[in-house]
């Protein structure tokens, strides 16, 4: 195996803290309004689709882990480098870094847009991007121990959120949801293709895996997270449909903040803008976490301080929330990143294992052959 990983013990964290990477790096931006764009394929039956991407997930993630178990000390940007060679591995990382850069932007800026729809319509992108770039660098530069912290806070704080999806259900008809199987699976399966923005973040256990202490129980804590993720995007998903009638579900952008809008207590009456302020605190991992692993693969590459690299990454990713101002060019970026998210993150792993088990039986082989010579 070439490029092992040297990592400091302090860089070392608890394996149980997986399950709260992974899923504060799934949950994000996509929960806002992922049900008009399953809806439109997948109609009543969307939460089937939701099902279904999240049952992907879990086979996807058992062939990355075993794809990191062949490698044990190393992670995706080392493994591409081993089983490619040094030229095609380095454009292989270069690629991933431009996915995570790309992955940071998407959700950087659809929440800016949400903000400026919700609450603040006259504030500037720019000035958003800037608050919320510095809040990042601020988190990024404390190293992976306090992004792990971040995830962990992220998850544990916003747990009050899942139980909102109770008062929606006073005005919920659970016949929207009948007759089961009524779309055709086709239609169906292009629903759960369409989940794929949403879902996506659990990629980063290609990353994270070296520094988890112990890796035998990766694959529980993994698989718990995900199979976290997929109860509440269901639920969402299922909560939508009875509450929405199909008219509404596919004109309403962002459906499950709108599921809020007429939630109200005493002392808050416009619950809504409270859940588009705290939802910060749960994207805040996700732009987090891209933003390390990108910085994985940059050090792969060039000898680049992590200061010097996070300034330099966030600069470009202000410059993009210049140019990036309407919600056709967002739909448009959203759309585009989410086809190449779908074959880098649904396909290439699974693709990526096939070679790293022929390459070890090749050379298990091998090595067999000279000790008996």
């Amino acid at each position: 195996m070439k490029n092992p990983l040297q990592l400091n013990p302090k860089d070392m964290v608890n394996t149980y803290l997986l399950f709260f990477v992974m899923h504060s790096a799934q949950i994000g931006v996509g929960v806002q309004g992922f049900q008009r764009i399953v809806f439109q394929d997948a109609k009543h039956d969307a939460w089937i689709s939701v099902l279904l991407a999240g049952i992907a997930t879990h086979i996807v993630t058992f062939f990355m882990i075993k794809t990191l178990e062949i490698y044990g000390a190393n992670d995706l940007y080392g493994i591409q480098q081993d089983i490619f060679g040094k030229l095609i591995g380095n454009v292989l990382n270069i690629l991933y870094i431009f996915y995570c850069f790309m992955s940071f932007f998407s959700i950087l800026r659809n929440y800016i847009e949400v903000i400026q729809a919700w609450i603040f319509p006259s504030i500037s992108a720019w000035f958003l991007a800037i608050t919320l770039l510095i809040i990042i660098i601020y988190a990024f530069t404390g190293g992976l121990r306090v992004i792990v912290g971040v995830s962990f806070f992220s998850v544990v704080l916003s747990l009050w959120i899942i139980p909102m999806l109770a008062f929606p259900l006073k005005f919920s008809s659970i016949n929207s949801l009948l007759p089961v199987l009524e779309t055709d699976f086709r239609s169906i399966l292009k629903g759960a293709k369409s989940m794929t923005f949403t879902i996506i973040g659990f990629e980063i256990l290609m990353v994270i895996y070296p520094f988890l202490n112990d890796k035998k129980h990766v694959q529980k804590y993994a698989h718990l997270s995900l199979l976290a993720t997929t109860a509440i995007y269901v639920a969402v998903m299922a909560v939508s449909i009875t509450y929405y009638s199909n008219e509404e579900i596919v004109k309403t952008v962002w459906a499950t903040l709108t599921l809020f809008s007429f939630i109200s207590f005493p002392f808050i009456e416009r619950f809504e803008f409270m859940a588009v302020c705290f939802w910060m605190l749960i994207i805040l991992p996700n732009l987090c976490l891209y933003l390390w692993a990108a910085y994985r693969g940059a050090i792969r590459l060039v000898n680049i301080g992590h200061t010097k690299f996070v300034w330099l990454f966030a600069f470009f990713i202000f410059l993009g929330t210049l140019f990036v101002q309407t919600r056709i060019q967002i739909n448009a970026i959203n759309n585009q990143f989410a086809n190449i998210a779908f074959y880098a993150i649904f396909v290439y792993p699974i693709v990526l294992w096939i070679i790293a088990a022929l390459k070890k039986k090749i050379t298990t082989k091998k090595e067999q052959k000279n000790e008996q010579a």
